[in-house]
């Protein structure tokens, strides 16, 4: 399963640490930041997309509910509450579990293991384009018919994506994420939450301090693989 991005939302840090310590236990899900109320939420959701929230319902302010239904677009949810009461309505949204404060580790392990394998159900269904594939881009007044196997760079730019192919650019009005689940893995690896590269056009590979990658492509662009995608990185590869 692809690394699984995560937000944790709670007004209570003791709380928040809690979860990280139980992420800890578990490499395939990388936390991308915290908040501790609904506005400091909606933000974080915004700007990056996380595919999981630990979200704890009562909350100064809006509840977890209610940031949910504020949002147009919700991931997957587990909550996270000292009260037991919210459950049925919990499940009825749809959330994937929901954990009792203080939470035990082999019930953490239970909820690791739902999204786990929901998240390879998933995988297992979703369409993935074929390398060979041709793509159409219009960006502005121009539009262009591009082979994926000519796409050498992939970088994130808000919410577009703008594409490197020979010796030009263009942008695609879609995300990396979304790309990153349509695209085929073994030619394209994401290397940070901004890049995709395409592994055909990797000139050479850095060794960096405390274990980090450096990769340089054949287009002359030096880039950085990030702490997590560069361990994931070598276990692919054998590098």
């Amino acid at each position: 399963m692809k690394t699984m991005t995560v937000l944790i939302i709670d007004d209570e840090r003791s709380a928040r640490e809690e979860v990280k310590r139980a992420l800890s236990a578990y490499p395939s899900f990388e936390i991308v930041g915290e908040a501790q109320n609904a506005d400091e939420a909606r933000q974080e959701i915004q700007l990056k997309k996380p595919d999981l929230i630990f979200l704890d319902i009562q909350m100064p302010g809006e509840s977890g509910f209610e940031l949910l239904a504020s949002l147009s677009e919700v991931p997957e949810v587990i909550f996270t509450t000292a009260f037991d009461q919210y459950a049925v309505k919990a499940f009825e949204i749809n959330a994937l579990d929901y954990l009792m404060k203080p939470i035990r580790d082999e019930r953490f392990a239970m909820a690791i293991a739902r999204v786990t394998e929901k998240g390879k159900k998933q995988e297992a269904e979703k369409p993935t384009l074929p390398v060979n594939r041709t793509i159409f881009i219009k960006d502005g007044e121009r539009c262009y018919f591009v082979k994926l196997t000519e796409v050498y760079l992939i970088e994130s730019m808000d919410n577009y994506a703008r594409l490197y192919f020979g010796d030009q650019k263009a942008f695609l009005k879609t995300s990396l994420n979304q790309l990153t689940e349509k695209l085929d893995e073994t030619v394209f690896f994401r290397i940070s939450r901004t890049h995709i590269v395409n592994l055909n056009y990797i000139r050479e590979i850095f060794s960096m301090p405390k274990g980090k990658l450096r990769i340089a492509l054949k287009s002359g662009e030096l880039l950085d693989v990030s702490d997590r995608q560069s361990v994931k990185f070598k276990l692919i590869n054998g590098v």
